[in-house]
C-alpha cells in the first residue's frame, strides 16, 4: 500500500510538470519549429533558477507574445513554449518569472493619466463615449493579453490555475505580485461558475484509477490512510460526488463525500469507521455531508457560485426517496486562532463563574478564568484527562458558538470560512458537536468541536438572500440558547 501512495506521489508530481508537453504534442507541426527556435526548456532546465542573462530572453518572448506576429496559430506557439519553460523552473525561476510579468506587463500609470485628462476634457457624449472605451482598455495591463493565450492552448485552464497555486504564497510577502494575482483571480472567475459545471458521481468500480488517486491526493478535511480507507468511503450506503469544469475534464475541482445514516451524526469517527456495519441506503433517513475539498489550490477565493451543496442534494434526493434530512458535518477550522486572540487580548467575563469552578477544580489551581483556560490549552493533553475535559466542554462549545455566530471577517461574512461556505450555500447552523473530532488536527483548529449545518430543501433560497444580502446568519434555537449562555 505504501508502494502504491509513493507511486502516486510521483505519479502527480509528473503530471504537473508534464502536462504541458502534451500540450506541445497536441499544437500543430509548424508550431514546434516555431518553438524550438526560442529560448526552450531544456536551456531553461539547465538553468532553473532563470538568472538575469536567460530573463533577458524570457522579456523578450512575452514581448513576442503580446506583439502577436505571424497570426493567431504563431502566437499559441510563442505561449505554448512560453509556458513549457516557466514548467521546467525551479521556485526561484518561477518567482522571477511571475514578478517579471508583474512588474514590467503591468497597466502604464501614464497612459492612464492621459486617458483620464481625455474624459476629463470631453465636451460631447461622443467624444467621452470613446475617451472612456481608451481609458478602460489602458486600465488592462498587457499581461492579461498573455495570460489569455495561454487559455487557448490546450490544457492552458490547468496551467493558469496551477500558476496562481505558485503566485498565492508569493504574494503574501512580494506586495507588488498583488496586480497580476488580481488579473488571474478575475480572469479564474469569469471561468468558473456553478452553471459551467458537471456534477459526477465517483465509485470505486466505475471510475478511473487516476480519478480515485486524485481522491486520496486531495483530500483536504479527513485524510485517507489507505486504499480500503478509500473503497469503505465509496461503499454502497457512502456516496462521493464532484465538480469538474469542460476546460479541465480530467481534474475535479471539488469533491464532496456524503454518508447515508439514521439521524444526524456527531462523531466523524464513526462515518471513516472501516469497521462498521454497512446499513442498506434505502433504509436510511439522512444524507451526512462530511467531507468536502477544493482539489485546485489555484482556485483559492474563486467563488463557483452558490447552492453546490444543492447539486448534490438534489441527486440524493432523486436516487433515495426515504431521506428526510440533509446535514454536513464539518470542522471549525478557525476556532482555536481565533480564541487564542481572545485570550491574548485578555477579554473580560470569558467565562462563567460556575465554568470558573469546574475549571479550578480540575486543574488544581485557583488562578484567573483566562489564564487558566490558556493554561488548560496550551497543550493537547487536556482532552485525555477526563476530568479537564468535562471541565471545558460547557465553555468551549459556548465560546465556539459566539465565535460561529458573532465573529466576522471582511465584509461582514462570518470569520470562519467553512460557516462562510454552507450558510452562502442555504444552510443553517444546526448543532455543536463535543469531541466531534478527537484527531490532533481536530483538536489543534476546534477544539475537537464539530459543526452540523441543516440544508432544508425549501429553505434554501430564502437562507441564502438572508446571509448573502443582510449578513443574517441563521440558526437553530438550540444553537442561540448556547451562544446566550
Amino acid at each position: 500500500m505504501a508502494d502504491r501512495l509513493d507511486d502516486l506521489l510521483i505519479m502527480n508530481a509528473q503530471s504537473k510538470s508534464g502536462f504541458l508537453d502534451r500540450t506541445l504534442n497536441n499544437l500543430k507541426s509548424g508550431w514546434q519549429a516555431i518553438a524550438g527556435a526560442s529560448y526552450d526548456a531544456s536551456v531553461a532546465g539547465d538553468r532553473p533558477d532563470l538568472p538575469e542573462g536567460d530573463l533577458d530572453r524570457i522579456r523578450k518572448q512575452m514581448l513576442d507574445c503580446l506583439e502577436g506576429k505571424g497570426g493567431e496559430v504563431s502566437a499559441r506557439a510563442r505561449a505554448a513554449a512560453l509556458g513549457h519553460v516557466y514548467l521546467a523552473l525551479d521556485g526561484t525561476g518561477r518567482e522571477r518569472f511571475l514578478s517579471l510579468l508583474a512588474t514590467e506587463f503591468d497597466v502604464n500609470p501614464v497612459g492612464v493619466d492621459q486617458a483620464i485628462g481625455e474624459v476629463r476634457r470631453s465636451d460631447t457624449a461622443g467624444k467621452r463615449s470613446k475617451a472612456e472605451e481608451v481609458l478602460r482598455s489602458a486600465l488592462v495591463a498587457p499581461r492579461v493579453k498573455l495570460l489569455t493565450q495561454f487559455n487557448a492552448l490546450p490544457e492552458g485552464v490547468k496551467f493558469l490555475v496551477d500558476m496562481r497555486a505558485d503566485l498565492l504564497p508569493l504574494v503574501r510577502h512580494k506586495p507588488e505580485l498583488k496586480g497580476l494575482d488580481n488579473d488571474l483571480k478575475n480572469l479564474l472567475t469569469s471561468w468558473f461558475d456553478v452553471g459551467f459545471l458537471e456534477l459526477r458521481l465517483i465509485t470505486w468500480d466505475s471510475s478511473p484509477a487516476s480519478l480515485l488517486e486524485k481522491l486520496i491526493a486531495y483530500e483536504a478535511v479527513h485524510a485517507i490512510e489507505s486504499w480500503d480507507d478509500l473503497k469503505n468511503r465509496l461503499d454502497s450506503d457512502r456516496r462521493c460526488f464532484a465538480y469538474f469544469h469542460p476546460h479541465m475534464p480530467d481534474e475535479p475541482l471539488i469533491f464532496v463525500e456524503v454518508a447515508l445514516v439514521n439521524g444526524i451524526a456527531g462523531d466523524v469517527r464513526a462515518l471513516l469507521d472501516e469497521n462498521a456495519p454497512v446499513i442498506d441506503p434505502r433504509s436510511a433517513d439522512t444524507a451526512i455531508f462530511y467531507s468536502i475539498s477544493n482539489a485546485q489550490k489555484g482556485l483559492a477565493g474563486i467563488s463557483f457560485g452558490n447552492f453546490l451543496i444543492k447539486g448534490v442534494v438534489a441527486e440524493l434526493a432523486a436516487e433515495f426517496k426515504n431521506l428526510k434530512t440533509f446535514s454536513t458535518l464539518s470542522p471549525i477550522p478557525g476556532f482555536r486562532k481565533w480564541l487564542d486572540e481572545v485570550l491574548a487580548e485578555g477579554r473580560a467575563n470569558l467565562l462563567k463563574p460556575s465554568e470558573r469552578r469546574a475549571l479550578n477544580l480540575a486543574t488544581g489551581r485557583a488562578g484567573g478564568a483566562k489564564g487558566g483556560l490558556k493554561q488548560a490549552l496550551k497543550s493537547d493533553a487536556w482532552c485525555q484527562d477526563d476530568n479537564l475535559n468535562l471541565a471545558l466542554q460547557a465553555p468551549l462549545v459556548r465560546l465556539a458558538a459566539q465565535y460561529l455566530m458573532t465573529a466576522k471577517g471582511r465584509d461582514n461574512r462570518a470569520r470562519d470560512p467553512v460557516a462562510h461556505f454552507h450558510l452562502s450555500n442555504g444552510a443553517i447552523m444546526e448543532r455543536l458537536n463535543w469531541m466531534g473530532d478527537s484527531s490532533t488536527n481536530g483538536i489543534r483548529q476546534s477544539a475537537g468541536i464539530m459543526i452540523n449545518y441543516l440544508y432544508n430543501l425549501d429553505r434554501i433560497e430564502d437562507n441564502h438572500e438572508a446571509y448573502s444580502g443582510a449578513r443574517r446568519i441563521k440558526t437553530s434555537s438550540s444553537l442561540k440558547n448556547i451562544c446566550k449562555g
